[in-house]
């Protein structure tokens, strides 16, 4: 009886350390990016990433995720992701702009897997014409299977990071197919 009773409280002790473990941070780095055998003949300026406004918004940003790190770690994984992938040509004279609208960040509420949906609308705009070049909502999906950690939220948290790392590279596959002379919507300004 004695024994069991000590199973049962390092069981316990067990429990409570491992719920105590931090959550992994925001990782929206991008893993396995390669060099592009393609190349736009563009210089980008800026990269703004933000939330959607609740009326274009396709879901929810959960409150505790620190919407403003979301963007910024976003934007930093993004510019990294592209930096490797050097696709585009720093001494262009086409100058562009990459914005980036977060549109949902679905978590389950609970669950032993996470599986996060995350929804951006990607823009490339020609800064001197105006015309969007390139346009999509890209959606993707992060999973995290419940014996990743005991802890529900740094399940919820590393579903986030690798949902987000999915749609960061769909963008950067879809920036393959990108023709800088051939707008999606062309702009009335002539140069």
């Amino acid at each position: 009886m004695q024994k069991m009773m000590l199973v049962l409280i390092a069981a316990a002790m067990c429990a409570v350390l491992a719920g105590c473990a931090n959550p992994p941070p925001m990782n929206f780095s991008v893993p396995d990016v390669g060099v592009s055998k393609a190349k736009i003949d563009a210089e980008v300026k800026t990269i703004t990433v933000t939330l959607a406004r609740p009326d274009e918004a396709k879901g929810d940003v959960p409150m505790w995720l620190e919407r403003e790190r979301v963007t910024d770690t976003w934007k930093e994984a993004l510019q990294e992701a592209m930096d490797r992938m050097a696709i585009f040509k720093d001494d262009s004279s086409n100058k562009i702009s990459i914005q980036v609208k977060i549109l949902a960040v679905d978590i389950p509420p609970m669950g032993a897997s996470f599986t996060t949906k995350t929804v951006a609308r990607y823009e490339i705009i020609d800064r001197s014409k105006g015309a969007i070049i390139y346009t999509q909502d890209v959606s993707a999906e992060g999973t995290v299977p419940g014996d990743y950690a005991f802890l529900g939220l740094t399940r919820a948290r590393e579903s986030v990071n690798r949902s987000a790392q999915n749609n960061i590279k769909l963008f950067l596959q879809a920036l393959e197919t990108v023709d800088i002379k051939k707008p999606m919507f062309p702009s009335a300004v002539q140069k």
